[in-house]
């Protein structure tokens, strides 16, 4: 059995011109089993294909550029940054060629081989260029192996984390869409000797997702590939471009930035129901909200980065800001035409008796002058002066009635008299329905206009 074993060995070798092989099998043990002069047969055949091999060139060097085939399988994607501007991508990461220099002339489909191998055989220089702090997985070996087919074919696969850059555009934040671009392609070769290529064109085929595949804040709706000539270090180096098109998710900001805000404003609109005169309770109502929105505006803005333009989310913000800060404006307004010793009385309705007491104070008044030997005419200038002042007061409390809407009156009043009417200023009904439509309709084109701008 074993003679016949050897017999086999020998004739495979004579089969498939391998002399060297030949005379060495013929000095094998005749009790070695067939998987053990299969890997002896590998082994021999390795140490004399490397034999003058010379990895410092490229394949075909000095004939047509070397075709490097890139496809990529991408296993887990994120965290994304807005603040440093970058992304993370865990993937397998492959890439193919051929090299003549590997053809091996035997039966094998294609030879699995350790990662040592490549210290001795010639591969891509492959980097990322806008990559930052990417690495190689070593647990708890070097993620790569290399597969070389009969045919010269070699298969070079590596497990990668990679974190790029990518420059975004917050104007529409957080209702934007993201596109984060990966480029990559030979650090020292140009297309003289290295030509980058997708494995399987540029149909999506050549990056693959994993099933599993999640993000927190986005959906992946789309990764188109491209590839073009570019100028690196004065050559022209064939570069490869996958773009990463994110679309966001705005339900964390509507729960935590949103809503908080819409809520204040509203709360911000219950001092148009508290009486004018309740000058303390409006004024903290009103501080309470401006100051809770400014913190609500301040501690969103830390994980933002420092950009010199308006985001979507800061025009928001600044809007409500800016209503409830009208809500303070608008009762100093009101509170300008209702406060005392400022000209405006007391509010009270006059009576006909209150109207007799002023012809009654107006005749007495004559006669204590008449007393003091006030002539006729001289009386009558006083009288018609005093008149003229009352006159003018009644004009200026007119106007404060029609603004105010109070009630009429026709005298003063002293603050020490009994009651008066706590009334609500037409400034106040008015802005009861002005705020709320106006809110309103700013939300409906906020909404309406990024969420077109979106699609």
């Amino acid at each position: 059995m074993d003679g016949l074993l050897r017999h086999l060995t020998l004739a495979m070798a004579r089969r498939h011109g391998a002399i060297v092989t030949y005379f060495v099998l013929s000095a094998l043990p005749l009790s070695m089993s067939l998987a053990e002069v299969k890997m002896y047969n590998a082994s021999q055949l390795l140490e004399n294909m490397l034999v003058g091999y010379d990895k410092r060139l490229r394949p075909g060097f000095g004939g047509k550029p070397l075709a490097v085939m890139i496809y990529i399988n991408l296993r887990s994607m994120g965290p994304i940054s807005e603040l440093d501007m970058v992304y993370t991508l865990d993937c397998y990461f492959r890439q193919t060629w051929y090299d003549k220099r590997l053809s091996m002339n035997i039966s094998l489909e294609h030879l699995p081989l350790g990662i040592t191998i490549l210290e001795r055989i010639w591969h891509p220089d492959t980097v990322f260029y806008n990559g930052q702090n990417s690495y190689l997985h070593t647990i708890t070996t070097p993620n790569k192996f290399v597969r070389i087919s009969p045919n010269g074919n070699v298969l070079y696969s590596q497990r990668l984390t990679i974190r790029a850059s990518c420059v975004m555009d917050l104007k529409t934040f957080p209702l934007d869409i993201q596109s984060c671009p990966l480029f990559f392609g030979s650090f020292a070769y140009s297309t003289e000797d290295v030509v980058y290529q997708w494995r399987y064109g540029k149909d999506g085929k050549s990056v693959e997702f994993g099933k599993d595949i999640w993000l927190s804040q986005f959906d992946l709706i789309g990764s188109p590939l491209s590839n073009y000539t570019g100028n690196i270090k004065g050559a022209p180096h064939t570069i490869l471009k996958v773009k990463f098109h994110l679309y966001r998710h705005a339900g964390y900001f509507i729960i935590q930035v949103y809503v908080p805000c819409a809520l204040l404003v509203i709360l911000s609109w219950v001092a148009f129901w508290i009486n004018r005169e309740a000058t303390a309770d409006r004024i903290a109502l009103g501080t309470l909200t401006v100051l809770t929105m400014t913190i609500c505006g301040i501690e969103n803005k830390t994980d933002f980065p420092k950009i010199s333009y308006i985001t979507a989310i800061d025009l928001y913000i600044g809007v409500c800001f800016a209503f409830v800060l009208a809500t303070i404006l608008e009762f100093a307004f009101v509170h300008y035409f209702t406060k005392y010793g400022t000209g405006e009385p007391l509010l009270y309705e006059s009576s006909d008796e209150e109207d007799d007491e002023s012809v009654f104070d107006e005749t007495e008044e004559r006669h204590d002058l008449e007393s003091n030997g006030v002539d006729g005419t001289h009386m009558n200038k006083i009288v018609a002066d005093r008149s003229i002042r009352e006159a003018i007061v009644t004009k200026l409390c007119d106007c404060i009635h029609c603004l105010t809407q109070t009630k009429r009156y026709y005298g003063f009043k002293k603050k020490a008299d009994d009651g008066y009417i706590n009334s609500v200023s037409q400034i106040d009904r008015t802005s009861r329905v002005v705020f709320p439509v106006t809110f309103f309709i700013f939300n409906v084109v906020y909404w309406v206009s990024y969420s077109r701008w979106k699609m």
